[in-house]
């Protein structure tokens, strides 16, 4: 059975900095934190729990509220915050709000009864206000992911969503495209929102206002993208570029524009957002922004274990996207 000093000799630091590492109580370097870290995995140390919530008055235990647990990218915040949470020697527990306000107060209350140390939600509809208000009066440090609290911004991890739909939208621009249409997501929630607005301040810095009927509404599923093209399309809105708010919506508005008779890029040069794992593999291959949902979640867990342990905490920077470029955008052909 592996032991608390053999950690500390596999790590080169005494027992009581790994003691320290695993309360999280006590500011050390990165690199100590790393070096311990690294020994416990390589181990496969387990910390016993039961005697480390006694004597530091804990549950560690972190609590993880999501909008709901669809999709690849849902996914990959789970699996990422699971290994934080082990690393540091504590419990996830999780669950989600069904992308309903009022269950996410309500999920984020029972993670307090359950006397979590820190919380972690990620919410896409409850209102700002509501947020503030959990932020500033729940007994234990929330973290808020994919939405700013006005005035806590040591509480928040989010993403640059205008400079990244901006990024996208200026290589259509690039690409020589004039004729646009978008596909967004529900516009009840600020992530829709934000990205649409960003979406026509790019085209309106280039000079060019698209009308009304060239955005369509969607929900942020397969079905929905097929749905929402179907409607640009029986509009007849002229478009020789389409962003979609997300993949999987990007997926369903090439299968429409197939049965359309309209080829991707040649016709309609197709933009998505998230890089899906599937993207890369469709046919055409799918243009999209990468969202770093693995290193924000890394920065969530840090921030809330952090919090948690009483320790000083600095505001976040925004975490921006990356283009990835593939074959469903190509130069205009007229």
């Amino acid at each position: 059975m592996v032991t608390m000093q053999d950690v500390a000799e596999h790590a080169g630091v005494s027992k009581s900095t790994v003691s320290r590492v695993l309360s999280g109580k006590v500011v050390l370097s990165q690199a100590t934190r790393d070096r311990v870290n690294a020994a416990i995995a390589e181990l496969g140390f387990r910390p016993n729990r039961l005697a480390q919530a006694l004597a530091n008055q804990t549950s560690n235990t972190v609590g993880l509220v999501v909008s709901n647990f669809e999709g690849p990218y849902f996914g990959r915040l789970l699996k990422t915050m699971a290994e934080q949470a082990e690393l540091a020697g504590k419990q996830l527990m999780v669950t989600d709000g069904h992308d309903d306000p009022q269950r996410e107060q309500e999920a984020v209350r029972l993670l307090v009864e359950r006397c979590c140390d820190a919380i972690i939600l990620y919410s896409r509809y409850m209102p700002e206000e509501d947020l503030s208000a959990l932020v500033s009066t729940l007994p234990v440090p929330l973290v808020v992911m994919n939405r700013p609290v006005p005035g806590q911004p040591e509480r928040c991890v989010v993403f640059d969503q205008a400079a990244a739909v901006t990024a996208a939208v200026e290589h259509l621009l690039a690409l020589g495209h004039r004729s646009h249409a978008c596909i967004s997501g529900p516009l009840q929630t600020l992530t829709a929102r934000s990205r649409l607005q960003a979406w026509r301040s790019a085209l309106q810095q280039a000079g060019i206002t698209p009308p009304a009927d060239a955005v369509a509404e969607g929900d942020n599923l397969v079905a929905g993208g097929y749905r929402a093209c179907r409607q640009l399309l029986a509009r007849g809105v002229d478009f020789s570029a389409l962003f979609v708010s997300n993949d999987d919506m990007a997926i369903g508005a090439m299968r429409a524009l197939h049965e359309a008779g309209l080829s991707v890029p040649q016709q309609v040069s197709l933009f998505g957002f998230d890089d899906e794992p599937a993207a890369a593999f469709l046919s055409p291959a799918l243009s999209t922004v990468q969202i770093p949902i693995e290193q924000m979640s890394v920065s969530a867990m840090r921030q809330a274990l952090a919090l948690a342990a009483g320790a000083p905490v600095c505001a976040l920077l925004p975490f921006t996207g990356i283009l990835q470029l593939r074959e469903s955008a190509s130069p205009c052909r007229g």
